[in-house]
């Protein structure tokens, strides 16, 4: 992976965990200094907006974690499945909380189904997403079997030479 490539993913994942640390912080902002007359200050929808956020940012620093390994060559190894299952978690966490923004929205949308329909759909595509990354780190394995196996026939071909 180039220096260039490297550097543009790492300012994009930085710009997306400090937006959605800002969105955080003034949500907890405004509940402690605004609280709303007459409401609980954290709504179910509140909660679950923090929560899929959280899942977010634990994926931002597995795919941060998984480029420095990339830089380093080290990558295709044990290490690396660590990061690869917990972004994966973190993807499935954040459909299923995904799932339950569209059923508390789904009340509300009694007269166009179709909204909710189509989160739902949101909702499938984010955990195909999770079933992808599942693929990929399939293939990881293969790779590092590869590798292991690569450095044994090497480590045999030194010894007859």
């Amino acid at each position: 992976m180039g220096k260039l490539t490297v550097g543009a993913l790492r300012a994009v994942l930085v710009m997306v965990l400090a937006g959605t640390v800002f969105v955080q912080v003034s949500m907890v902002w405004a509940l402690a200094t605004e609280p709303e007359d007459g409401s609980l200050p954290l709504t179910p929808l509140r909660l679950l907006t923090m929560l899929g956020m959280v899942a977010a940012q634990t994926a931002l620093v597995c795919v941060w974690r998984l480029v420095t390994m990339v830089r380093r060559g080290t990558v295709f190894s044990h290490a690396a499945f660590r990061s690869v299952d917990v972004m994966i978690g973190a993807i499935v966490a954040a459909a299923l909380v995904w799932f339950a923004v569209t059923a508390l929205n789904a009340p509300g949308q009694r007269e166009d189904p179709g909204v909710t329909v189509i989160m739902a759909g949101v909702g499938l595509a984010i955990l195909g997403v999770a079933l992808m990354v599942l693929v990929l780190r399939m293939l990881l394995a293969q790779a590092v079997a590869r590798d292991g196996e690569a450095a044994r026939m090497q480590a045999e071909l030194d010894e007859v030479i």
